[in-house]
């Protein structure tokens, strides 16, 4: 479903992602982890095409996101950091304008737009502008437009950032739901969310791939049986120096 080979990016003399190669599919939901400047938010930009690499390939569903970038992101759902929106737009607007843009109209349009808001828990903003929403809210209209249009393929970056304990486990909630028949990476520095919502993570350090596999084996790496331990040990200064 996913299919990173050889991905590049460089930024004048910094190489924010050096040769990341992953493999991602159907039904997994990836914890892509990694601390500030890993490259984390740098590969999900070149994934969604948003982003041209200096070299290597991703394909999303058989589809060359730079050659086939119309066809690769109709299949991917994308939640990006900070999620811009149209502040002046109500949530009902927005939805309906993301429609348009994903090709959906009438009947079909308002079917995607009443199952994005209920997944999301949007029923009762739907007609506030959204800069009057709270962080939260803005993070679950930016979400509801990711999964809008039934995406095989969803990019969420901190998908939970800005929402309280109760939102949280409803994001999870969702996120679990709907994994059986899509393929998920969750960008995330956040552990916990790594720990409730994934079947398999990564851990990058300096845009280099430094571990892999379900979190309970990537926790017994670490004497004490922690992931937050083995973490540290793999994005430390000293381990990035050496």
């Amino acid at each position: 479903m996913l299919e990173i080979e050889n991905l590049t990016k460089r930024f004048d003399t910094v190489t924010a992602v050096a040769g990341l190669s992953l493999s991602v599919g159907q039904g997994e939901v990836l914890g892509f982890l990694g601390p500030n400047g890993a490259g984390k938010t740098t590969t999900m930009k070149m994934v969604t095409g948003f982003l041209r690499p200096d070299s290597g390939t991703v394909r999303v569903c058989g589809h060359d996101i730079g050659s086939d970038t119309l066809l690769a992101q109709a299949k991917i759902g994308y939640l990006p950091e900070g999620a811009p929106l149209y502040s002046e737009m109500t949530p009902r607007e927005f939805l309906a304008f993301i429609a348009r843009t994903r090709g959906l109209y009438g009947d079909a349009a308002r079917a995607a737009k009443d199952s994005a808001v209920a997944h999301t828990g949007l029923e009762g903003v739907m007609d506030r502008p959204i800069e009057a929403l709270s962080k939260g809210f803005r993070r679950r209209v930016g979400l509801a437009q990711a999964i809008l249009h039934d995406p095989e393929v969803l990019i969420l970056d901190e998908p939970t950032d800005g929402l309280d304990p109760n939102q949280k486990h409803a994001v999870r909630d969702l996120i679990r739901g709907i994994a059986v028949r899509k393929t998920i990476v969750i960008s995330t520095h956040m552990l916990e969310e790594v720990q409730a919502m994934c079947s398999r993570a990564v851990i990058i350090n300096r845009g280099t791939l430094v571990a892999d596999g379900t979190p309970g084996q990537l926790a017994a790496r670490a004497p004490s049986g922690r992931l937050d331990d083995l973490f540290r040990a793999l994005t430390s200064p000293e381990e990035a120096a050496a």
